[in-house]
């Protein structure tokens, strides 16, 4: 019936994408479907496989984001694993783990989470040898360590979606304070994405306009509680939504595309994800955001950021944070 729609040329043959892009997310709950959704709709893959302990409710998903696809860029969407729909794939984004409770830090669920980053790697690794790894899951700065020493993977190619939704968050509050567009706002929010997280001041600006322009110190007391409330609305925005819907997903959703498209279309974005730090500001052997130019193989290089002093001394004991626990961690 559906061969006489169609006459066909004997001598084609149907094409290959020149560029196929293969991605796959293992973790298809609340974060893993915003991330699907935001790609899906951005054009990010030609194919997206979705990997999930809970099969049944993951072809749900499937089946309900096919109905929607005639409105879309074409993506062939599937259910699959590393192991078979996703073998080499060119990135795979890691959102699996245990889901953060009202109340408790990111850092409480690092044991939780390692167990579970033990069972998925082996395959990854196995039938993805060549692909960059995004990891998503909280406590994201260790889950990103954690796969780097797992995996064996070249740290460019092991990357934490940091506090690139942060740093978003971040542009967002000081763009309705001055009444702009965020994207205009440049400011950074560094070092762990958690309570030890700081923000930069001495580099914000707005078209080159310095926020801060003669330092914190000479900022008068007003001014620094003014700055200081919009951070800790920055720094505690995951607490007051997780209290009030109970779980995060849209913002980081859009954080991710936003990584991917920067990795897929090799465009040398700088973008605050998490990745190995050896020597910069005396920090070694960490995973922390830090601005971070990011292409097609990965981590390309990181911005040599001018700190203040006591930005450079916050940046060091947000490290001391992280290091604490990766020297308990039995890998």
């Amino acid at each position: 019936m559906f061969d006489k729609l169609f006459t066909p040329n004997p001598e084609a043959e149907k094409p290959a994408p020149l560029n196929p892009r293969k991605g796959v997310i293992i973790g298809v709950g609340q974060v893993g479907l915003a991330c699907a959704y935001s790609l899906l709709i951005q054009d990010c893959f030609d194919e997206l496989v979705l990997q999930d302990l809970a099969q049944d409710k993951t072809e749900g998903e499937v089946m309900d984001f096919l109905s929607g696809m005639p409105f879309l860029p074409p993506t062939e969407l599937k259910v699959g694993t590393v192991a078979d729909e996703g073998r080499n794939a060119d990135l795979v984004i890691i959102t699996a783990g245990a889901a953060q409770k009202p109340g408790e830090s990111r850092l409480n669920l690092v044991e939780k989470n390692v167990s579970i980053f033990k069972s998925i790697l082996a395959d990854v690794v196995k039938y993805c040898p060549d692909a960059i790894l995004l990891i998503v899951s909280n406590p994201v700065d260790i889950m990103t360590y954690v796969t780097l020493k797992i995996s064996g993977f070249p740290s460019s190619r092991v990357i934490g979606s940091g506090t690139v939704l942060d740093t978003a968050r971040f542009r967002t509050l000081l763009a309705r304070k001055l009444d702009i567009d965020a994207r205009s706002v440049h400011a950074y929010i560094v070092g762990e994405h958690g309570d030890s997280e700081l923000p930069v001041w001495s580099t914000a600006n707005v078209a080159g306009a310095k926020l801060v322009p003669n330092g914190w110190e000479n900022l008068a007391s007003d001014e620094q509680n003014q700055l200081n409330t919009i951070f800790e609305q920055v720094k505690n925005a995951a607490y007051e939504i997780i209290k009030r819907k109970g779980y995060t997903s849209y913002g980081i959703g859009l954080a991710v595309t936003d990584i991917v498209k920067a990795i897929l279309r090799s465009q040398e974005r700088v973008l605050t994800v998490s990745s190995l730090v050896e020597g910069l500001y005396g920090i070694n052997n960490v995973c922390l955001g830090l601005p971070t130019v990011v292409n097609e193989k990965g981590i390309l290089k990181t911005v040599n950021l001018t700190l203040s002093e006591g930005e450079e001394k916050q940046l060091r004991d947000s490290a001391q944070v992280l290091t604490e626990v990766f020297t308990q961690l039995k890998l």
